[in-house]
């Protein structure tokens, strides 16, 4: 039996997959999983939702549902991702709950907890709340029933903290910022403007139908285009619920997620701030990251792909720089999850130094070309442990040597093996990943 939830919580089709029922039966299972835990007092949720139609249906759904077990909670309305995490802890809340499907399509929603403190759940507390979704119990009445209010400041809350974190002046930067219509639009320009960039905001008209509607981080042309028209110094791209953040210089060239970590990744370590000297990166980030890194004297740990293992990483071993090529960019000290508001605030506050443009600072890694196949196959276990597979990989490795890669990874929900070949050359990388696909193709 699958998991209900997956590597970033429930997500599905709103209304259909992720319907109200199921919205209110997993807010009430994670409320009454933290009674079991403490019930000595009256407990606290924050809940927040990007603007896609569904979020309202369903925050009225996961409200009643936290307030149907005797917990109380404060709406922060529409906010990103990192902002709800951050409130948990600035509100004193026991739980977070994210109504977001972050960058998919506006029909998909999805709700995502956490912890006191606004980290990410378990996995075993994920599995409980599975497990007790639909159990009876008696419910809390009269005085005992969970309140409901607003909290009415939250955006001043969060943009407040944001700049805290990011002490360095932005005055004379330029920036686009493609808001994706969606959480990001008020508090991105805002953020920015009081740190004193001069901003032109894209895509900042939600109206819960447009959200990643061609736009965003996973669309870059819109933002390619108004760097250069507008002369900006660049361009920032989040995605629905702004937990990403890619980056346009100012020839309007696309600076992604690995290129930002190596900008900061460099930056802290010069100021002390990089713990270990250490940088977390998912097994699929670019080989042109750890050969910067080499450079420049920074451990790159890897970890499996997903920000939750990232996370873990960077908790387990107290690091205080990790992410993934998407532009989901953590930051211990200052966030419990990946920020594109922070990453932003912190790449623009590098390039605030004398000679600090993007194109320059994009430069700290070289990007190797980077070729994916995905290969269907029967069972994709057997598929990748195939001993024909094993030695097409030795011997792919072999031909690239320090100068390329090869990663083969299975799918978690299909019958697939994804091949991942990075070679000084496109058309190398391309004849290497094809190369290997037929050989994982045959397994039978």
């Amino acid at each position: 039996m699958s998991r209900l939830f997956g590597t970033d919580g429930v997500r599905g089709l709103a209304n259909a997959d992720l319907t109200p029922e199921l919205a209110l039966a997993v807010s009430a299972a994670a409320a009454r999983v933290l009674y079991d835990r403490d019930d000595s007092r009256r407990r606290v949720a924050v809940v927040g939702r990007d603007p896609r139609a569904s979020g309202e249906m369903l925050e009225a759904a996961v409200t009643a549902g936290l307030a149907s077990e005797g917990m109380d909670v404060l709406r922060v309305g529409v906010l990103p991702t990192p902002a709800v995490a951050y409130l948990v802890g600035e509100l004193g809340a026991d739980i977070g709950v994210m109504i977001s499907a972050s960058h998919n399509p506006m029909p998909d929603n999805g709700i995502k907890l956490f912890a006191a403190g606004g980290h990410k759940l378990p996995d075993l507390v994920e599995d409980e709340i599975a497990d007790r979704l639909y159990e009876q119990v008696q419910r809390p009445t009269g005085q005992h029933v969970g309140r409901v209010r607003d909290v009415p400041d939250a955006v001043q809350r969060y943009v407040d903290h944001l700049l805290i974190a990011t002490p360095q002046r932005l005055d004379g930067i330029k920036v686009v910022v493609d808001c994706a219509n969606g959480a990001a639009s008020v508090p991105a320009p805002e953020a920015y403007s009081r740190a004193g960039a001069e901003v032109v905001a894209l895509h900042a008209e939600p109206d819960g139908l447009n959200i990643n509607d061609g736009v965003g981080s996973t669309h870059m042309d819109a933002v390619r285009a108004a760097v250069v028209e507008h002369g900006a110094d660049l361009g920032i791209a989040h995605d629905g619920d702004a937990d990403r953040c890619l980056a346009v210089d100012a020839a309007g060239t696309v600076v992604d997620g690995d290129q930002i970590l190596a900008i900061l990744a460099v930056a802290m370590k010069e100021t002390g701030e990089l713990s270990d000297d250490t940088l977390v990166a998912t097994v699929m980030s670019n080989l042109g990251l750890h050969l910067a890194m080499r450079e420049h004297g920074i451990k790159l740990r890897t970890t499996a792909v997903g920000d939750r293992y990232v996370l873990e990483e960077l908790r387990a071993g107290g690091f205080s720089l990790g992410g993934e090529q998407s532009g989901h960019v953590v930051l211990p000290g200052h966030a419990t999850t990946g920020d594109g508001l922070l990453t932003a605030l912190r790449v623009m506050g590098r390039m605030a130094a004398p000679g600090g443009t993007l194109t320059s600072l994009g430069t700290t890694m070289h990007r190797l070309p980077q070729v994916l196949e995905n290969v269907r196959v029967v069972d994709k276990s057997v598929a990748v442990s195939a001993p024909t597979v094993a030695q097409a990989v030795a011997d792919a490795e072999a031909e690239l040597g320090e100068q390329g890669r090869v990663l083969l990874r299975p799918s978690g929900t299909e019958q697939l093996v994804r091949v991942m070949v990075e070679a000084p050359s496109e058309e190398i990388a391309d004849a290497t990943a094809r190369r290997i696909a037929e050989v994982v193709a045959a397994i039978r």
